[in-house]
């Protein structure tokens, strides 16, 4: 059980550290990071039980469906809306970057439960792959959401056309994302590895892009 609990969230910590000190100006306050964390963790049972019931009663009756609507829509919808009604007016989101830490944070809460669960039911060998796939890509999810509700923030003009991209770019991803897996190609491993580095390329060039900006703004104020 230890050993379970500590594969199912080493990734988490390492991913979360690198997001967290990769801030190039003042780090956020921890509290507000557990909190938008464990609000992740949270909404893994409600949406559990959603999908649970879905796919019980065969409503959408198709795995491509599925993926879209179940993991793709439910999942990021309900993270956007944590995110908007908890972080997005808080006093220590002030920074472009800072939108990037909360996302991550409540991506990985999210994450952090679903891999526990999984590795339980299916055993600790599936944890490297889990790792490298699941918890990683929720993470850059979140990143990508974070990126553009800090430019919803800071930026004077297209607030509402960000937010919908905080929204529905993630939306996207990780439709994809659970499209693939649930496609039942033999070969699926050689469409997700491309796809998870140009993942990593997207989240490296906007951790990059949302530093320089804290930087101006630091200049300009």
């Amino acid at each position: 059980m230890l050993a379970i609990l500590i594969f199912a969230t080493a990734p988490v910590v390492a991913i979360m550290t690198f997001i967290y000190l990769n801030k190039k100006i003042e780090l956020e306050p921890l509290p507000l990071i557990f909190r938008t964390f464990i609000l992740g963790m949270v909404l893994v049972f409600p949406l559990m039980f959603i999908q649970y019931a879905f796919r019980t009663e065969g409503v959408l009756g198709s795995p491509i469906l599925e993926s879209i609507i179940l993991a793709g829509l439910l999942e990021e919808f309900f993270k956007w809306f944590v995110f908007i009604f908890v972080v997005y007016k808080h006093g220590a989101f002030d920074h472009h970057y800072d939108g990037i830490i909360y996302g991550v944070a409540i991506s990985l809460g999210f994450a952090t439960v679903e891999n526990i669960i999984y590795l339980f039911a299916n055993g600790i060998e599936y944890a490297w792959g889990r790792a490298i796939f699941p918890v990683s890509s929720h993470a850059l999810f979140g990143l990508i959401m974070g990126y553009y509700i800090g430019k919803a923030k800071f930026k004077d003009t297209n607030q509402r056309w960000c937010l919908f991209l905080a929204l529905f770019v993630p939306v996207g991803l990780h439709s994809v994302f659970d499209v693939i897996l649930s496609s039942g190609m033999k070969q699926w491993i050689y469409i997700m590895i491309p796809f998870m580095i140009l993942l990593w390329l997207i989240g490296i060039r906007k951790l990059r892009i949302a530093n320089r900006h804290q930087h101006f703004h630091m200049k300009s104020s």
